[in-house]
């Protein structure tokens, strides 16, 4: 989808698009902050126009009502989109299923996590909506959950949902989703103002007292008015918000899939259903701007100022332009799509051999986070095309991705150390897991070396349907079968840097990583640290590694300034996974510096091994930023 800058230059707009919503909710609350004024100045017939001691109550009461509401909310929404997906009667869609449907759609998602570089989402179907619809929703790539309905698993086919997926994606990679739950937290205090007049208007109407009931009838009539104008407001402002990210994510899906058509059949179907996109669940008005179509029915009925998506045609006629525009859109005769040739280019890349050194450029790495390209899809689907049989269908259960992790993990070189390891699984897991994991052991050993961080994001749906307790415990055996050589490699480090980050967010239920370092004085000390760290995995002497590590450092903003050590410093473990908790805080743009000094000092001399590849992939992962498999590029 987009560049490095794309996606950095997305983080950085989604964080002013929050001031921008709060601005305009700040502006929402005070015009009914003064229309309250007003009411209540009318009711207590009084002749004097400005009461400092009513309006301060007015303010006092209003932000106490609305901010207790959106506060609520936003407890509510700690649980992530898998607390969105609930509240709409969304059901989680199992890995094992064995509807054709259900897989199909779970194959596409699978494919488009690996080619993104994310964590594989989880995936409710809603099965009580019969219109075509989908929607994205988390705080991150780690915790993000893919919705569909029922009618969008019955009438739409696989470049049709192709096209629908890669839309959500790009909400997932674009930064959308976090502002989008943001949007609902503080709607919804706007939204209990007109359910608090209702209320009222409810009591009233059960009172026997007339001489009371006047003024509250009165009363909770203005509050469902003005309560029912902040709505509008509140649509307005999901609008603004919204619009115009589903253009960008109509583009984005193209990009993503090589094939516009499939996006711009979806709509038409859409265009042609009776039910169309509408979703029927009550909680559809607060969660409308979440959707790949407009949710609610009546929004071309006010105009565009009050619909969360442009109009079917309008999108529809953007997607046959890019088609038009672009040749390599087109089909060859006799094909659904290119990708099937893509896809066969790329598994010429699984074929054969032990890998040796990447040829690739440290600019091209960094410029691929947050993108996903037709060739990154097609790499997913042939690489899952390659997986066994018997692997492909362990990930997809809790006792198989364990059992899978395990395999991953059990040493194939020092015999001594494997008799450990196995010795200590047999005395705490279950013997038919254990024997599962013997059983994968020398399939994992037969694979492509490269399949080894996408088949651990295979595991990770499987893994996150256990509970905190059980994950905890399913990484704390991690840890034992990782330290049983008293040492931790590379490669053990790096798997355990991804599971750590993909399923941290199934231990704390936080809303987001709050930003903390905005220069780079602030993280200087870490840039060292993990400069240092990734050039003494090179392969080349001390003075190559030093020459490296400076390579590196004189990337980043303020090098100018700043002191720079001559050689690399001491980096353990500890002190680098210190060093990446505090840049996973950094803004978007000094993460964009730190993965581009990173590339840099791995790549400086243009080779890669595939030991520097995944700690590189590592790094970028446990700063939170997606990064699609670069470990195809050409081999030397």
């Amino acid at each position: 989808m987009q560049g490095t800058v794309g996606f950095f230059e997305h983080q950085d707009r989604a964080r002013q698009n929050t001031v921008y919503l709060l601005l305009l909710f700040a502006i929402a609350l005070l015009s009914m902050t003064v229309l309250f004024y007003l009411v209540l100045m009318g009711l207590t017939e009084q002749r004097v126009v400005w009461r400092v001691d009513l309006f301060s109550w007015v303010v006092i009461g209003m932000t106490l009502f609305v901010g207790c509401g959106s506060a609520f909310k936003f407890m509510a929404l700690r649980g992530g989109g898998g607390a969105v997906a609930a509240s709409l009667g969304g059901q989680l869609v199992l890995p094992e299923t064995q509807d054709p449907a259900e897989q199909q759609l779970l194959n596409v998602v699978e494919e488009m996590a690996i080619a993104s570089g994310i964590t594989v989402p989880l995936v409710y179907r809603l099965p009580q909506e019969p219109g075509i619809n989908a929607f994205a929703a988390g705080f991150s790539p780690n915790d993000a959950v893919i919705g569909v309905t029922q009618g969008t698993l019955d009438q739409l086919n696989r470049e049709e949902l192709q096209g629908v997926i890669g839309h959500e994606f790009s909400h997932i990679l674009n930064g959308d989703m976090r502002l989008n739950l943001r949007l609902i937290g503080v709607l919804q205090g706007i939204l209990l103002i007109y359910l608090g007049g209702r209320i009222v208007l409810r009591m009233t109407g059960r009172s026997r007292n007339s001489k009371s009931s006047g003024g509250f009838l009165l009363f909770g009539l203005s509050m469902l008015v003005i309560g029912w104008a902040g709505m509008l407001c509140g649509r307005m402002i999901k609008s603004a918000v919204a619009r115009q990210r589903e253009f960008l994510a109509d583009a984005s899906a193209v990009q993503f899939t090589r094939n516009p058509m499939g996006i711009a059949s979806a709509l038409r179907k859409i265009g042609g259903l009776n039910s169309g996109s509408q979703v029927q669940s009550p909680k559809a008005e607060e969660v409308s701007h979440l959707f790949f179509g407009e949710a609610m029915r009546g929004m071309s009925f006010w105009g565009s100022a009050f619909a969360t998506h442009p109009p079917l045609k309008h999108r529809i006629q953007r997607l046959e332009r890019l088609a038009g525009q672009t040749a390599t859109f087109a089909p060859a005769s006799g094909e659904t799509t290119s990708a099937a040739t893509l896809a066969g280019d790329a598994a010429m890349g699984f074929a054969g051999g032990s890998p040796k050194p990447l040829q690739i450029d440290a600019d091209t790495v960094v410029a691929t986070v947050g993108t996903a390209t037709p060739g990154h899809l097609a790499y997913a689907h042939a690489l899952l095309s390659q997986l066994p049989p018997e692997v492909h269908a362990a990930t997809k259960t809790w006792a198989g991705a364990i059992a899978t992790s395990y395999g991953l993990l059990v040493d194939p070189t020092a015999a001594e150390v494997r008799d450990r390891q196995l010795t200590h699984l047999r005395q705490t897991e279950p013997p038919e897991l254990v024997e599962q994991a013997l059983r994968l052991y020398p399939l994992l050993q037969g694979l492509d070396p490269r399949f080894r961080l996408p088949l651990l994001d295979l595991t990770i749906p499987a893994l996150r349907n256990g509970t905190a307790a059980q994950c905890s415990r399913f990484l704390k055996q991690v840890q034992v079968l990782v330290q049983a050589d008293q040492q931790v490699t590379l490669a053990e480090y790096t798997l355990q840097v991804i599971l750590h980050r993909r399923l941290a967010s199934h231990f704390a239920k936080t809303s987001e990583n709050p930003v903390e370092f905005t220069t780079i004085e602030q993280l200087w000390t870490d840039c060292i640290t993990l400069l240092s760290a990734l050039a003494q995995v090179g392969e080349g002497d001390r003075s190559q590694q030093n020459y490296a590590f400076r390579s590196g450092m004189f990337r980043l903003p303020g090098a100018s300034r700043l002191e720079i050590p001559q050689t690399t410093v001491k980096a353990d473990l500890a002190s680098i996974g210190n060093s990446l908790k505090r840049l996973r805080r950094a803004a978007p743009k000094l993460k964009q510096a730190a993965i581009d000094a990173c590339a840099h000092t791995v790549l400086v001399d243009n080779d890669i091994t595939l030991k520097e590849a995944e700690l590189l992939r590592a790094v970028v992962i446990a700063l939170d930023c997606p990064i699609p498999p670069f470990l195809d590029a050409t081999l030397k």
